[in-house]
């Protein structure tokens, strides 16, 4: 049942054991006027970050909770699993490797939503911080900073969002009675094992139904320079991502009916792409599965998609270019050594 003097976190993680102190910590730490819960998911670590998380419980046993220990699901179901398990009236979410460095976060978007009940979510500028090398900046990309946007003139946006988000969701805090209400109505849109992803359709379900509030301050810390879901060494993994992102996109799109020359490019680039990762990876079966999103998406095929297409028409060719590519990429790295 819904609280609505509550603010449910939502906290998943999977071998995290190095950073997952740091986000609850940061969590804790907020000064907000509605008590707070935090929904840990943890998805099967193999590395202790149970381990923490089971020692947080015992330490703030009124506030944090650990969802019960079972196989690994995957980022979208244990997600999912920990949205359905959230009392509170709105929902917030940090990820296991970021933190909330703002500890007036929480209750500057609880005032935003308490005052105006057509926002259906809010969210703030962040800065990105590199594990490997320690780097941080400020997101200097904000699409819309007006104070408040009618979420529908959003959608083109965060439909064909390609590298930094429309809306981060680990800065947002969002109502939950408005995602329950979508989620049940449409579950294959948040469930489906094939969609690869969990924030983007709820950012474009919200925006749907609402207005998005935004504010300039920089209240959470994004961590990158680590292998992740979205951040992939491997081809085929790449492939399997950008496919899923962009099929959900697809379906998205096709839900508010969008079709623009933006989301007409959008996913030209994404057949490109898929072409491109096929082609690194030397795998036929890719190929046939990048033409097939082709089809699906109705995309016509520019110059690139043309090339790409004929290079790996033939087998032989196919792999002159791949020695090819391998050996600028190496010559390339011996080159950095200098």
């Amino acid at each position: 049942m819904e609280d609505n003097s509550l603010v449910s976190v939502i906290v998943v993680t999977y071998n995290q054991h190095d950073s997952i102190a740091r986000t609850l910590d940061s969590i804790l730490m907020q000064k907000c006027r509605l008590p707070i819960e935090i929904v840990v998911g943890d998805d099967a670590s193999t590395d202790g970050t149970r381990a923490v998380c089971e020692d947080y419980v015992r330490r703030y046993p009124h506030i944090v909770r650990l969802m019960p220990a079972a196989p690994n699901k995957g980022v979208v179901d244990n997600y999912f699993d920990c949205l359905l398990a959230c009392r509170g009236k709105y929902i917030a979410d940090c990820a296991g490797d970021d933190y909330w460095i703002d500890p007036m976060k929480l209750d500057k978007e609880v005032e935003i939503m308490e005052t105006d009940p057509l926002v259906t979510i809010v969210h703030t500028n962040w800065r990105i911080y590199n594990e490997s090398t320690h780097e941080t900046k400020d997101n200097d990309v904000v699409q819309f900073p007006a104070r408040k946007t009618d979420g529908k003139l959003m959608l083109e946006a965060i439909v064909t969002q390609t590298v930094t988000p429309v809306v981060h969701l680990c800065t947002a805090l969002y109502r939950a009675e408005t995602i329950k209400r979508c989620y049940d109505a449409n579950i294959d849109l948040f469930r489906n094992k094939d969609i690869g992803c969990e924030d983007l359709q709820i950012v474009f379900m919200l925006a749907l139904n609402g207005k998005v509030a935004y504010l300039p301050d920089v209240t959470m810390t994004y961590s990158t320079g680590k292998p992740s879901v979205s951040n992939q060494s491997n081809h085929v993994k790449r492939f399997r991502f950008v496919r899923q992102t962009a099929m959900l996109s697809w379906r998205l799109a096709n839900l508010a009916g969008i079709d623009t020359e933006q989301t007409r490019w959008f996913f030209s680039l994404r057949v490109y792409e898929l072409l491109m990762h096929a082609f690194r990876s030397g795998d036929a079966k890719l190929k046939a599965i990048a033409l097939e999103c082709m089809s699906i998406w109705n995309v016509k095929p520019d110059k690139r998609i043309k090339t790409a297409m004929a290079v790996m028409s033939n087998a032989v060719l196919w792999n002159v270019m791949l020695g090819v590519r391998g050996a600028f990429v190496a010559i390339k790295r011996l080159l950095s050594l200098f």
